[in-house]
């Protein structure tokens, strides 16, 4: 009887040691960190708008994360082409040389880090950073990459054991395809369910439970004339904590009659929260028949206007409309959403374009009823998500024959549909950033200041649109071809408040301006965040106020710069 052969030393060791996940933790190649290093060090080059060390941190660790993996993934891809591999002798020498510059690299970014930031901040009038902003972002961008790197190694060795248990019933090639498909099923799963959609729920909530609170500096009106008085269609408590503000907070007629002697009226301002009503038909029914109720199609203008997802609408875009007509403007608007812009374009896109459109058409069919010598004048307006929603919704084409008179949007989004159209159609010798569109007699574009209001070579028509748009804006700005394509708004000459030192990198360019959009609210009159001044020449043009000039322009800049901010 033959015995049994004795286990060696090196089967015993090969079980437990190999299948365990630490086992399989694969090194860092020489190829993915270099270009992990390259992108890293371009994420710390200048942008549109200034980040502190957390965000930069935050950016270098995901940029250097992107390069590694694409540097893994084209390695990879190499390998299963059967392309020739470096000579041994050669490979030696790369591997021991490469992550030394790779090093230089990534600290040489650092280095240069500070004044990279500094350069960022000139352009928006900000003071420059202290010495340890490259130490902060040095140990945040490390973090970041690791907890990266080991999410993707947990993916990779998820999708080998699905697909090392799907090749027992599947083809080979057949079964890694089914166990990636699988583990990104669950990943995804995970992300999207227990993660993304809990917490817009709980972010729903709260925002929810948050327009209910009565804040105390803030009184309901007792004239029956306005929206949320005791005599409104909408109770104080159905304005939400948006509309209140918006109600309760606008300029009065003794504050415009210092500006307008002998002539000012009280703004009319009809608001309609979410919780007024269960649809956007029935909310929309009840702000027109609160409009109507309070005087609104009496007074010579009328704007339709669009809040962004809070409900929010900026003093700065409607006081300076109020001041500039003496009060002789009613407007309207609707709650569609209690969450931020961002988070309500991702959990419910369709509420916001819903309520633009029914609002929009129902104040239209009732203005067509009116006599057109005794309708007021009809605008649209609308910041950010509400510049977007009201462009998806306005009927351009069907009001030809009964047009509007036009309106003012600020800060359009990328993915705004007339804004796309303007600034992809714009004429060859204007830079992308202020477009002239055709002769100008539609569609204008202004930056600070009321720039760009006065290039067209033919006169306003029947309609006037006009763009409020920062060249720092990244919400406008972005594009996603940025990430393959030098973006044309980086072309010379650039905005007045974009440094000439950004330069454009592949991916890392697209990273940054994505992440400038989480920040543009930092920095007042640059980025997204628009100010009343620069309201006032834009909003000059659309409405073509009597008795304008630009004398009066200047004094009521100077109001508004003494009113300070408003939020």
């Amino acid at each position: 009887m033959r015995p049994v052969p004795k286990a060696t030393t090196s089967t015993k060791q090969r079980s437990p040691t190999r299948s365990s996940f630490l086992g399989r933790l694969p090194t860092m190649t020489a190829t993915s960190v270099l270009l992990a290093a390259i992108l890293f060090a371009a994420s710390l080059t200048p942008s549109l708008m200034p980040r502190d060390a957390l965000m930069q941190g935050l950016l270098g660790g995901v940029a250097a994360a992107v390069g590694y993996l694409i540097a893994t993934e084209l390695l990879a891809l190499a390998r299963y082409l059967l392309l020739p591999r470096l000579p041994n002798q050669w490979r030696t020498i790369y591997n021991w040389a490469t992550p030394g510059l790779a090093a230089a690299i990534a600290i040489y970014g650092l280095f240069k880090a500070n004044d990279w930031q500094n350069i960022t901040r000139a352009a928006v009038g900000l003071a420059p950073v202290e010495e340890t902003h490259r130490f902060q972002i040095a140990l945040i961008a490390l973090g970041v990459f690791l907890i990266l790197w080991v999410l993707g190694h947990v993916f990779a060795y998820s999708t080998r054991k699905l697909s090392a248990f799907a090749r027992t019933i599947l083809p080979e090639r057949i079964a890694f395809v089914a166990g990636a498909g699988v583990a990104l099923f669950l990943f995804w799963s995970v992300i999207d369910g227990a993660l993304v959609r809990t917490a817009f729920r709980a972010a729903d909530a709260s925002f929810a439970a948050a327009e209910m609170l009565i804040e105390p500096d803030i009184r309901q009106p007792q004239d029956p004339g306005k929206t949320g008085s005791p005599g409104s269609l909408v109770s104080w408590q159905e304005l939400g904590r948006r509309g209140r503000d918006f109600i309760a907070r606008g300029p009065t007629r003794e504050e415009i009659a210092a500006f307008w002697p002998n002539r000012a009226l009280e703004p009319l301002r009809v608001y309609v929260g979410r919780h007024a009503a269960g649809s956007p038909e029935a909310r929309a029914d009840i702000a027109l028949e609160e409009l109507i109720r309070v005087g609104g199609f009496d007074r010579s203008v009328l704007v339709v206007a669009i809040p962004t997802g809070t409900g929010w609408l900026d003093p700065g875009g409607h006081d300076t409309l109020e001041f500039i007509l003496g009060g002789d403007v009613a407007t309207v608007a609707v709650q569609y959403s209690y969450l931020t812009s961002g988070l309500a374009l991702l959990a419910h896109p369709d509420y916001g374009i819903d309520q633009a459109r029914t609002l929009f058409n129902a104040v239209y069919e009732h203005w067509l009823s009116l006599p057109g010598d005794a309708r007021p004048k009809l605008y649209v307006h609308g910041l950010s998500q509400g510049a977007f929603n009201s462009q998806k919704t306005l009927p351009l084409l069907d009001m030809l024959g009964e047009p509007i008179d036009g309106g003012l949007w600020a800060g359009s989004p990328f993915f705004s549909p007339v804004w796309n159209q303007v600034r992809t159609g714009r004429n060859p010798d204007s830079p992308d950033w202020r477009p002239r569109y055709g002769n100008g007699s539609l569609f204008r574009v202004a930056n600070q200041n009321g720039a760009g209001l006065e290039e067209a070579s033919a006169p306003w028509g029947p309609m006037r649109f006009v763009f409020l748009n920062y060249g720092s804006d990244p919400i406008v700005a972005f594009t996603y071809g940025s990430a393959f394509q030098r973006p044309a708004w980086m072309e010379y000459p650039r905005a007045p408040d974009v440094s000439d030192e950004l330069t454009w990198f592949p991916i890392v360019t697209m990273l940054q301006v994505a992440l400038d959009t989480s920040i543009a609210l930092d920095v007042p009159g640059y980025g997204h965040d628009y100010i009343a001044r620069d309201y006032i020449d834009a909003w000059a043009a659309v409405l073509d106020p009597p008795n304008w000039s630009d004398e009066r322009a200047a004094e009521l800049k100077v109001i508004f710069e003494k009113r300070g901010p408003a939020r």
